[in-house]
């Protein structure tokens, strides 16, 4: 399910709930309803707010940390992509070729980390390393150092390589992870629970509803955010591969 889907899904049952406590209240008994009765509600809700509270407090935190946490991986793979070209150019004339598979394959490379860490169905075919990563592979490894400095400069190319593989798998790795949906459905079922103790025992009017409506928005927005920050390669926050598609400027610009 769709963040948005989610969100409009967790506003439905939340505001639902306030309908259900402004029903409620002008269908039970009036002893029902008493000061005993409110008293115990009301500490009740507060304490599944409480719990609730902390719990969308380290769903944020957490879901900020993953989004943090995916953003970082592709700055050092932009960051090592850039440092292999560089190492590459100092190769001299010779590692032209191996340059441009770089820069030809980068475009590749994006698309498929986005694809796979979109649809998460990396994992399920398991990793395979692409044609590009391997003519790439192929051209370093033909490099035929001449002196004790290209030897030095080639070197440091297959380790540049190896550095980009290796935050390659770890983006692969880290593919389709997200938040269980029973876990988001308790959450939801405890919001809807205390906005249901709100109405209650509340008289019915035009700024109550409203009101309430507003709130539930906003807890309903909660969610979405967890939700975005924790798929951070789609929906409206998604990390831009614009840098790193545009990290390598054209060979001989």
């Amino acid at each position: 399910m769709s963040p948005i889907s989610l969100a409009l899904t967790a506003f439905g049952c939340i505001f639902g709930g306030s309908l259900l406590g402004m029903y409620l209240r002008y269908r039970l008994p009036g002893h029902h309803l008493d000061g005993d009765t409110k008293d115990v509600v009301r500490l009740g809700a507060g304490l599944i707010a409480t719990i609730a509270a902390l719990v969308l407090g380290l769903l944020i935190a957490s879901a900020n940390g993953t989004f943090e946490s995916r953003k970082s991986q592709v700055k050092q793979l932009t960051a090592n992509l850039l440092l292999l070209d560089s190492v590459l150019a100092l190769y001299g004339p010779e590692a032209d070729p191996a340059r441009r598979l770089l820069r030809r394959d980068v475009d590749a490379l994006a698309d498929r980390i986005w694809r796979e860490n979109r649809e998460g169905s990396g994992k399920s075919r398991g990793y395979e390393i692409s044609a590009e990563a391997l003519a790439l592979e192929t051209e370093l490894l033909k490099l035929s150092p001449q002196n004790d400095t290209q030897r030095y400069i080639k070197n440091m190319a297959v380790s540049a390589t190896a550095d980009v593989g290796k935050t390659r798998l770890l983006l692969f790795a880290n593919a389709g992870d997200s938040l269980p949906m029973p876990f988001l459905g308790v959450l939801i079922s405890w919001l809807t629970i205390i906005f249901a103790s709100f109405s209650l025992f509340a008289n019915r009017n035009a700024t109550m509803i409203v009101a309430l409506c507003i709130y539930a928005a906003s807890a309903s927005a909660s969610l979405f955010l967890i939700l975005e920050l924790s798929q951070p390669f789609t929906g409206l926050l998604q990390i831009s591969s614009e840098p790193l598609r545009n990290a390598l400027a054209p060979l001989g610009g």
